[in-house]
This record gives C-alpha cells, structure tokens and sequence, in this order.
C-alpha cells in the first residue's frame, strides 16, 4: 500500500512554540489505485428492478461493463458469464427486494457473493450512474473494502419469510380488534370495561349473538363462563347498548375477518413447525429462557440464524441486532446514546420476550428489569432484551442448555456493598447500627 507522507513545506515539523500554539500534524493520503488487489476477478452488480449493470473486473486494469435482464433465464446466463470469466466473488447493494432473486439465481454457483449495505458503498457525488456504481462496487471489492451483510442459509431464509409473515398477520389481527372496539364504543357496548379478553372465549359467544342482532343482555350476560359469572350483573348493564344498522354489519365483517385471521395465522404455524424442524436443538434450548415460547424462538432464530461462526463474539452478535447500548461520547462527557436502526423483526420479537421475561417469577430477567426500572421502562426493557441476546449467542455457540441465574443473583454477586448500602441508609434515618452474624 503506497502512503504519502506530507510535511510542512520546507520539510520540518512546526516547533510547539508557534504563534498558533498547535502542533501540525504529517497528514496521511491513501489513493485506492495503490491498495493491493485482495480479489483478482471479482464483478459489481448495480441492481435494479428491471435489469441489472455488471462490471467484470479482471485485474490489471481490464474490465467490461455488461447489461442483463433479471429474468430466470437471463439471470442464468450471468451466472454462466460470470464463471467462464473465472469470476470467484460479486458484490450487490441491498437494494429493496430486487436484490433477493439475483442472489438465489447466483448462489447456485460457484460464486462467493457479499451483501452490501448501500450506505457504506455509497459512490462519490455527481457520479451518479448505474455503470459507474456497479463500477464503484468491483473497485472497493477488489481492493477489499466491501464488508458483507450477513445472509443465513437458504433454510434459515424461509423461515425467516414464514415467521414475518406471520407477524404482520398478527400485527393485522391486532388492528382488527382495535377496530371492533371503536365500534362497540361508538354503539355504546361497554363489554371491554368488564371483560379482559374482548375475543376471549365467553365475551365471543356475547359478540356473536350480538352481531346476530340479539337485544336481550340478560340472555346474552348468561352465556358467560367459568369466574366470569361473577360478573354477569354487570355484563347485563354493558351490553346494553344502541347498535344502528351500518354498526352490525361493521361488527359482522370485523368479526369475519378476526376469524380469517386467526385460521390463518393457525396455518402459518404448523408450517413454521415443520421448517423449524431441522433445528429442534436450537430451538429446545432458546424456548427454555423465561418469556420464550417456541413461536417466539423460531421467530429469532430465523433472524439470527443457528451458526454463531459470524459472530465470534456476544458483543459483535449484539451490535449487528443493534440490542446494545448506545455510545455518546464527546469532549470527555458522555451523553445518552440512540441504540441506532437495525433489525425491526428481531428488536420486536426480542422486546416482547424480555417483556414477558420481567414478569416471570424467580427469574433472573425479573431481577434485572427490576433493578434498572429507576433508569425509565423502556432503558430497563432494552437491557433485558440485551442480555436474553447475549443468553442465546452462548446458547448457540456453546450448545449448552439454559440455566437460570436465579432472582437473588444480584444480592449474592455483590453482598458486601448491598451491606454498607442498607447501612448507610439506616445511618442516615439517625440509627447507629452493628451488624452480628446470624448463627
């Protein structure tokens, strides 16, 4: 690699008695032309939704910039033109979704892609054309400038796609009782303030009837199940309502809809069940931590993947999900840092599990949210969601099994200072205290 070394202009190093009172520095210029060539014969993809821009570099300054479809077939016959170059890796932006089917036609092969983060191979400004971007892409690939995204395995993918979906179908299913809410609200139908599970099992057989157009509460209040009795009085008073005709055919369709949803959201798990299958270890051990089912578990790993070769460390595997703390720090103060923008499916996953893990009883996770709780829920909740992350990266590398740290840990790890606390605050209500040791 060629360095230049620039001095002042007459060769010396400014004296540190200067008018300025600063020191002037050599300054260090890199020209990528000079950095050593890591891959002889790579290729730059610029990817667009209706084609594709390729330049082939082959090393010593020979290169060919070429145009494909992204047709099957025309995606083949890149793959075939990039190996009879004796092209070894490419490298892609992440460009929307367009990027996906370019990769699965090229893995086929015997090429070693990378994924790029658009961001970190932005081209300079005023260049903006496909030629020079896929040009712009083989360049740092040559030189060895381009850090890959990381893919997980094509198995690892599906169910990756399966697990999203159905998040979105839960997400839907969310919204469509929120709607069948605002509709009772606006016909005046209290249940919700009576019941806790609106679509619960005894509330549905009351909507049911109500949608059917059912006025007597008293009949409809009976219909209700197990300690809900209890509060058939007041059920009588909140189904008493005004439902105008355009409301009950809302709530009928809303009601349809809810039903679509879970039977599909049903299906979408027995097929979750039979991908995940391969990976019945992994999972055993990641569904055994406190506020993880297995639904959650798969959700994870078809995020993270079950190879934590990518990751040699807990803290890489944390900062690349971003479920890590944020560093803020200038002049010697440091601030509060944004955890930044990463994975949206594996953060939520993730929060809803450290959710459920801070109210899981004589849990370790428990403890922590509890101990950070004074720092603001949602600091307390993305610390638990770090350190569950951090639990599945040795999980996974270690093919361990999971064990409970205990609620008490906290206590026991630093038993002297939780001493001198309580101390002092009992010195400080004006109590002179001696410890003795219990027998």
């Amino acid at each position: 690699m060629a360095v230049e070394n620039q001095n002042n202009s007459d060769g010396k190093k400014a004296s540190a008695g200067n008018s300025s009172g600063r020191r002037k520095r050599a300054s260090n210029r890199v020209r990528i032309e000079d950095l050593a060539d890591i891959h002889q014969r790579c290729a730059g993809i610029d990817v667009h939704k209706a084609g594709v821009t390729v330049c082939l570099s082959l090393g010593g300054g020979e290169g060919e910039v070429a145009e494909f479809g992204v047709t099957t077939a025309e995606l083949r016959q890149l793959r075939t033109w990039l190996e009879e170059n004796g092209v070894t890796h490419v490298v892609m932006e992440s460009t929307g979704v367009y990027w996906k089917p370019v990769w699965q036609i090229l893995e086929q092969g015997s090429l070693q892609l990378l994924l790029a983060n658009a961001k970190q191979v932005r081209n300079l400004p005023g260049r903006k054309t496909d030629g020079a971007d896929a040009i712009w892409l083989a360049t740092l690939l040559r030189k060895g400038l381009v850090r890959g995204s990381f893919i997980p395995p094509q198995q690892i993918r599906a169910l990756r796609d399966l697990c999203r979906s159905r998040t979105t179908l839960v997400h839907d299913r969310t919204r469509v009782t929120q709607r069948i809410e605002k509709v009772l609200e606006e016909a005046n139908i209290k249940l919700d303030t009576v019941v806790s599970d609106l679509l619960g099992k005894s509330a549905r057989h009351m909507l049911d009837e109500l949608a059917a157009g059912e006025t007597d509460t008293m009949s409809m209040a009976e219909l209700a199940l197990g300690q809900m009795r209890r509060k058939i009085p007041q059920l009588v008073t909140a189904l008493e309502g005004n439902f105008l005709p355009h409301q009950l055919f809302l709530l009928q369709e809303l009601l349809q809809q809810f039903d679509y949803l879970s039977s599909t959201i049903e299906r979408y798990e027995q097929r979750i069940a039979e991908y995940a299958a391969p990976f019945e270890a992994e999972l055993q051990r990641v569904d055994a931590m406190p506020g993880i089912n297995r639904i959650a578990a798969a959700a994870i790993l078809a995020e993270t993947g079950v190879d934590m070769k990518q990751f040699p460390r807990p803290e890489q595997f944390c900062k690349w999900a971003t479920i890590c703390p944020g560093n803020n720090q200038s002049g010697g103060k440091r601030r509060n840092g944004s955890i930044g923008q990463g994975n949206r499916w594996l953060r939520g996953a993730l929060t809803e599990a450290a959710w459920a893990a801070s109210r899981t009883k004589d849990s370790y996770f428990k403890a922590q949210y509890g101990r950070l709780l004074h720092r603001g829920k949602q600091r307390a909740l993305v610390a638990v969601a770090h350190s569950m992350l951090y639990t599945i990266w040795h999980l996974l590398h270690h093919a361990v099994d999971y064990q409970d740290l205990g609620i008490d840990y906290f206590q026991h790890r630093n038993l002297e200072g939780q001493k001198k606390l309580h101390v002092r605050k009992l010195q400080k209500m004006g109590f002179r205290v001696t410890l003795e040791a219990a027998i």
